[in-house]
This record gives C-alpha cells, sequence and structure tokens, in this order.
C-alpha cells in the first residue's frame, strides 16, 4: 500500500512523493525538564504547552486541509498518523475513536469535513491487536449494572478486523450525508512491523 507525503523544494513547490511504512510511538513517559514536581499529567502538557507557545509563529493555514483528506483511525497510542504517512500540519483532518470505527458521530464529522471544509477522500484505518477484540457489547450491560443508567452507544467490538473494515467502508460508502464516497479505502495497520495492509471491500 503507499500513501503520501508532501516536502518542498528551496522554492517551496509541493512534492509529492509515496510512503509505504507506518511507524509507531510507544516509548513510556519519563520526567521533563523542568516537569512540576508532584503534579498531574494535565499539569506536564500545560506546561509543554507553555514551551510549545514561546517559539510558536501563525503558521496562516486556511482551515481547508490541503490534500482534502480524512483519515478516520484508532485512537490507540501506538499509531502515530501523521508520522506514519508523511502527513504534515494542515494536510488532513483527523478523526480518532475507540477501534476506528464508522460511528454516526464520524459520519457527523466527515459530512462537515467535505461539505463544508472541501476534503474529498476517506482513509479508514483499524489494527491489529486492538482491545475492541476483547471486549463484546455486555460492557454495557456491566456499566449498567455499575452506574444504574445503559449507555446509548454501542461498544462496536468485533472479531474479525478485516470485516470490521468492510463494515466502515460500507457504512461510508452508504451514507445520505455524504457527497465523496468514490475514493474511500480501508486498512489495517500492524502495530508489529508499522504496516498498512489495504482491504478488499468486496
Amino acid at each position: 500500500m503507499t500513501l503520501f507525503s508532501r516536502s518542498h523544494t528551496a522554492t517551496g513547490s509541493p512534492v509529492t512523493s509515496t510512503v509505504i511504512a507506518m511507524t509507531t510511538s510507544a516509548s513510556v513517559p519519563t520526567e521533563s525538564e523542568g516537569a512540576i514536581p508532584g503534579g498531574t499529567v494535565t499539569d506536564r502538557l500545560v506546561e509543554a504547552n507553555g514551551r510549545y507557545a514561546e517559539a510558536f509563529t501563525d503558521p496562516g493555514m486556511d482551515a481547508r486541509p490541503v490534500l482534502r483528506v480524512a483519515v478516520v483511525a484508532c485512537m490507540d497510542a501506538r499509531i502515530d498518523l501523521h508520522a506514519a504517512l508523511g502527513l504534515e500540519l494542515g494536510d488532513c483532518h483527523t478523526i480518532r475513536n475507540a477501534g476506528g470505527v464508522v460511528t454516526d458521530d464520524v459520519i457527523r464529522s466527515l459530512t462537515i469535513s467535505q461539505r463544508k471544509l472541501g476534503t474529498r477522500s476517506i482513509v479508514l484505518i483499524h489494527h491489529t491487536g486492538c482491545g475492541l477484540e476483547a471486549i463484546t457489547e455486555d460492557f454495557r450491560t456491566e456499566l449498567e449494572m455499575e452506574v444504574g443508567q445503559r449507555p446509548a452507544w454501542a461498544v462496536e467490538s468485533f472479531r474479525d478486523v478485516d470485516q470490521d473494515v468492510r463494515q466502515s467502508m460500507q457504512r461510508v460508502r452508504t451514507s445520505p450525508f455524504l457527497q465523496h464516497t468514490d475514493d474511500v479505502r480501508g486498512f489495517v495497520f500492524d502495530v508489529k512491523t508499522g504496516l498498512l495492509r489495504e482491504i478488499d471491500p468486496a
């Protein structure tokens, strides 16, 4: 499978190349320099943002993704989508949730992405070893027993990752709200090798 990346020439013109492998980032967090002693993880993130903001300059970008693509992927912390797909700031819309499944809320985001912000292509990415393969819809019953209220949402658990990618592609392609469904492709990311494997929608 090949996806795009973009670099620039000395004149600033975009140059398109292809990317075959994906990488992951699963390092264990360590104490950052100047970290707040005894602070929370959120304190640490806010402190890091302060350092980021000191060197920040407005990139002057439009809200419309440069490559006119939306990527729907699992929230798994091992998948660094921008680095893995050779994407830069401003290139795409990224929509992530547990499992990378196409839910009503994903359709909401994709609809806004297409109709108001000009995206045309959709890339769906599941992965090996997903946590949703280890639970069932019984999780909703467990929650109901614990808190006294049954969740309105479905867990969207699955046993066959390939088939779940196909289901996600079908949900996108049959949505009445999406205008552009001719370029919808689905993949499974291997967390051990960093490679994408394309799934035949048939």
